[in-house]
């Protein structure tokens, strides 16, 4: 869900997300997401990086499944959606992530053969390495401008000061 062109000399500034599809603090995190889109728009590169944590069984399959969803063109929705759905998840599992997909006209099939055959699991795999590498303890964290922001802990001025370090970045770029 990346929107940089790597020939670009001055590429976007870029926000990773590292997210749980079936974490309530993501859930809450929605809201401030949306806000920074709205505001900020192209000029921002808001990345999904997948944290999925062992306590909630199903967040592996969920990442997978957000994968296929962006292989399909609607990785932002299917996130949200999934997102919104966090406790159901819990309790419905995988049935739920294919249910998501086809509510959003995505090949729901495919979502269920890619969770089978575990295409994507290597992008998950290196998402959850690279997270822990840098520092990722809880979803949401966010990574901009070369700083970590913890979202798990407290969500409190965090869209403040993404907001703050992405004007900058934009500003430096222009």
């Amino acid at each position: 869900m990346s929107h940089t062109d790597p020939t670009d000399p001055s590429p976007l500034p870029v926000l990773d997300v590292w997210c749980e599809l079936q974490c309530p603090d993501c859930r809450t995190a929605l809201a401030d997401l949306r806000a920074l889109r709205e505001r900020f728009g192209d000029a921002l590169d808001i990345r999904l990086r997948h944290f999925p944590l062992e306590r909630h069984r199903h967040a592996h399959a969920a990442a997978q499944a957000a994968e296929e969803a962006i292989a399909q063109g609607r990785g932002w929705p299917y996130v949200e959606a999934v997102l919104e759905r966090a406790e159901e998840l819990g309790t419905v599992g995988e049935p739920l992530l294919v249910e998501v997909a086809r509510e959003l006209g995505l090949d729901a099939e495919e979502v269920d053969t890619a969770l089978v055959d575990g295409r994507h699991i290597l992008i998950v795999d290196a998402d959850q390495a690279e997270g822990r590498a840098i520092g990722v303890t809880g979803t949401p964290t966010y990574v901009i401008g070369g700083e970590r922001l913890d979202g798990g802990k407290s969500q409190e001025g965090l869209r403040e000061r993404i907001e703050e370090i992405a004007g900058r970045l934009i500003a430096e770029r222009s």
